[in-house]
């Protein structure tokens, strides 16, 4: 996929962690509807089948854009396999590399330099690769943002569940009610940043309960969200996609918001709601992005 013709960073709605060692659920994952599908190196991929999982990279990753998915690739820490696994998928022309468990700044500037280098050996355009971070600790949350604009490269960042629950001595739920503050401070982290903020994966596999968490997510502002599960990829982008009505309703508020304004005023009440300008900004938000997805 050529970089001028991926899909936005603000369009990517399901990213979709797979094991990178097993080839046929490498190559399936490409009909399960997913924006990003990753080839996970670290946690789902045990030391001894890395270097198995490395020598199919150049296949997945061609398949996987062959069909128009963002083709991305997990390696593992820089100061373990991580410098192994990037020399040798980097020919196999990833979109995205994403670093795990990420506590500094200087950690993305390793992994730029390494990637930069990289590009340059296997003759690939300076640039084309993006960098996502992933905050999966308290010592990474606490340095987000300065994590979050070490590299142009950074397009997105992602916030961990069972790796951060582990760290802070939470006790993981369905629910999640334990990480709702990591949720909330991340995503401000990132917005302050100026790039996408990617949930955290459900990590149980049933429909109903992706679902409601794909809403919570969405309700406090992610537009993108992890999965571990590719079922889970249909419903993600679902959630995540403004349905018909909603934009018929934005283009309501919308264009009250727009005849007020043009009469002198800067409200309108619509519905028995005044819309003032935050409301019409959201809604122009809303409508755009449905627009962007084909729904209106």
């Amino acid at each position: 996929m050529n970089s001028q013709n991926r899909r936005a960073p603000r369009l990517r709605r399901s990213w979709c962690f797979l094991p990178g060692a097993e080839r046929e659920v490498l190559l399936s994952a490409r009909t399960s509807g997913a924006d990003v599908l990753i080839q996970e190196l670290e946690d789902f991929t045990p030391p001894e089948r890395r270097a198995g999982a490395r020598a199919i990279s150049r296949e997945v990753l061609s398949v996987w854009k062959s069909v128009g998915i963002l083709a991305a690739v997990r390696i593992n820490a820089l100061d373990g396999d991580g410098l192994a696994d990037l020399a040798a998928v980097m020919p196999a022309a990833p979109d995205i590399v994403l670093l795990p468990k990420v506590t500094t700044a200087e950690q993305m500037l390793e992994l730029e330099r390494s990637v930069c280098r990289l590009e340059r050996d296997a003759g690939l355009p300076l640039g084309a690769t993006e960098l996502v971070p992933n905050i999966e600790s308290g010592l990474g949350l606490v340095n987000a943002q300065e994590i979050l604009s070490a590299s142009p490269r950074i397009t997105a960042g992602l916030v961990g569940g069972e790796d951060m629950a582990a760290d802070l001595g939470a006790e993981r739920t369905r629910g999640g009610a334990e990480l709702a503050y990591v949720r909330a401070r991340f995503l401000v982290e990132v917005r302050a940043a100026g790039i996408v903020a990617i949930d955290m994966p459900y990590t149980w596999t049933d429909a109903k309960g992706c679902e409601a968490d794909a809403w919570e997510a969405r309700r406090s502002g992610y537009t993108a969200k992890a999965a571990v599960s590719a079922e889970h990829c249909v419903i993600i982008n679902r959630v995540l996609t403004p349905s018909r009505g909603e934009a018929a309703q934005a283009r309501r508020i919308v264009e009250a918001f727009e005849t007020a304004r043009s009469r002198g005023s800067g409200r309108v009440l619509l519905d028995g709601s005044l819309v003032e300008l935050p409301n019409y900004l959201t809604a122009k938000r809303l409508y755009e992005r449905a627009s962007a997805f084909g729904v209106v």
